[in-house]
Formats: C-alpha cells, sequence, structure tokens
C-alpha cells in the first residue's frame, strides 16, 4: 500500500502547519535568501493554488519524536490548523538506545491530537537508507520496526500515510539526495511534495512520483571507491570526531520564533 486507505475526498484547506525535525524544516533544499524550502513549503504551494492559504513550519533540526511532541504540537494546533504534516523518527533510530514503543506512542498522542480537531493528518514511511547508506545497515532493523508502527499508528488514528518505504527504487534513488546521503535534496523534496500532494488529492496531482529515474551509467569501481572515500572524509570523519570528544550531541538547531505567512500558488 503506497497511499494510506483513509485517503479523503479533495478539500480546500486554509490554514496548513508542519511539525517535525530537519527533513521538514528542509534542510538540503536551500532558498536564495539562505533559508530552507524543503517539501512541506513545496506542499503549501501546491496547496496555495486551490484558494488562499496561511502556512507555518515548526519543524527544527535534531529534533526527536518525544521533543516534537512536547516543543511544537502545542503551538501548532494553537494556530487552529485544518491541515497537519507530521513526521518524526529518524533521530531516535540513529541514537545509541531506540525505544520503539516510546516513538510509537508519542506518534500515537501527536496524531489523535491534531486529529481531534478536525484537522486532515498526513504523514510518511522512511525507507530502509542501507542502500545508499552501508553503514546504516546496523539501524535498518529499527526502520523497519518504526515503519510498521507507523502504519499501524496510522491506521488507528485515521492518518494519512504515504509508504515511501514500499518504494525503495525510487526514495533511495542518490539523485534525490544531498552529498551527505542524509537529507533530501531539491529534487527529493520536490518527490516528497508530489507525492504528499497526490495522498491529499490535490487537483492536478499524479502518481506519475512512482516512476523510477532512469537508470544511471555503470560506475567504475574506482570512481565508486573515491566517492565513498570523499563521503567518508566530509561526513563521516567529521561526526565520530564529535562524538568522540562531545559524546552524543546529535546537530541541534535552537527553537525557532514561528508565524503564519500567507503562501503564493506555485
Amino acid at each position: 500500500m503506497l497511499v494510506s486507505e483513509h485517503a479523503r475526498r479533495p478539500v480546500t484547506f486554509r490554514r496548513y502547519v508542519a511539525i517535525g525535525d530537519s527533513s521538514t524544516q528542509g534542510i538540503g533544499d536551500p532558498d536564495p535568501n539562505g533559508g530552507w524550502r524543503g517539501w512541506s513549503w513545496r506542499l503549501a504551494r501546491r496547496i496555495a493554488a486551490q484558494g488562499s492559504l496561511e502556512y507555518a513550519n515548526f519543524a527544527t533540526r535534531g529534533r526527536t519524536t518525544r521533543e516534537i511532541k512536547d516543543e511544537q504540537l502545542a503551538p501548532a494546533l494553537a494556530l487552529e490548523p485544518d491541515l497537519v504534516t507530521c513526521f518524526s523518527g529518524t533521530n531516535d533510530v540513529i541514537r545509541p538506545r531506540f525505544d520503539l514503543k516510546g516513538v510509537l506512542a508519542d506518534m500515537h498522542q501527536m496524531q489523535r491530537a491534531c486529529g481531534a480537531t478536525g484537522a486532515v493528518v498526513l504523514t510518511f514511511t522512511l525507507p530502509d537508507l542501507t542502500p545508499l547508506l552501508p553503514v546504516a545497515r546496523p539501524i535498518a532493523s529499527r526502520i523497519k520496526a518504526l515503519n510498521a508502527g507507523t502504519r499501524r499508528v496510522c491506521a488507528e488514528t485515521g492518518t494519512l500515510l504515504v509508504d515511501f518505504d514500499a518504494l525503495p527504487a525510487v526514495a533511495t534513488d542518490p539523485r534525490h539526495w544531498t552529498h551527505d546521503r542524509c537529507h533530501a535534496n531539491a529534487a527529493g523534496h520536490e518527490l516528497i511534495a508530489d507525492a504528499l500532494a497526490e495522498a491529499l488529492r490535490l487537483p492536478g496531482s499524479s502518481g506519475t512520483w512512482r516512476e523510477p529515474l532512469p537508470s544511471l551509467p555503470p560506475v567504475h569501481p574506482w570512481q565508486r571507491l573515491a566517492g565513498e572515500v570523499s563521503w567518508l572524509r566530509r561526513h563521516v570523519l567529521p561526526w565520530m570526531w564529535v562524538r568522540v570528544t562531545h559524546g552524543w550531541t546529535p546537530v541541534r538547531d535552537p527553537a525557532r520564533v514561528v508565524v503564519l505567512t500567507r503562501v503564493e500558488p506555485a
């Protein structure tokens, strides 16, 4: 199942809020002014094409599911949105201790709270990153368990779910990811926005995002090795140095001042 069976008839939204971590914040999809756009902004522009839309993005890099619930949920709901996207879990599965039961309980609570206001709630699964990121193999079982739990929670709460995990050839295509292989690039954020737009049945949306890109030409083993070495030098070694010198201190942006903005259509 790629899009939740709870999909509703097309509706017009007037106020959309996004809560989450670096993915929702838009890391990897820079705007010309030095900030981030991301899939939530791209989705907001698609929705705005149907009428006036106010949008606020509370997502902040480094946040776990519990932190999103504690820091972002209440102020987001105070804006009385009729659409909420709520994606989390990445910063939970990469931690030394992964509390799956606690993560799913927090996820359930957030989805229930959002849905209780009458808002449409939308989320998606995290694909297994092993094909893109071989060092992620040790957490593959965590991602699998998280996705299975996410599907159960969404079925219980009526949350719309886009199951990217069911399309690994699309979700883990390196052309959709930044050089760090942990954040989607502009094309990846565009793909996520396309998929969520279809889940909402926005006019003009379609399932073309499911179609894999043309196959990449063969890469010489030495070129592949050079790419891996470059990635290790630029991303893995600095990360390991921080872990050794400062312990487990994931990159975290401070909580942001969030205001509603009126979105111009795409």
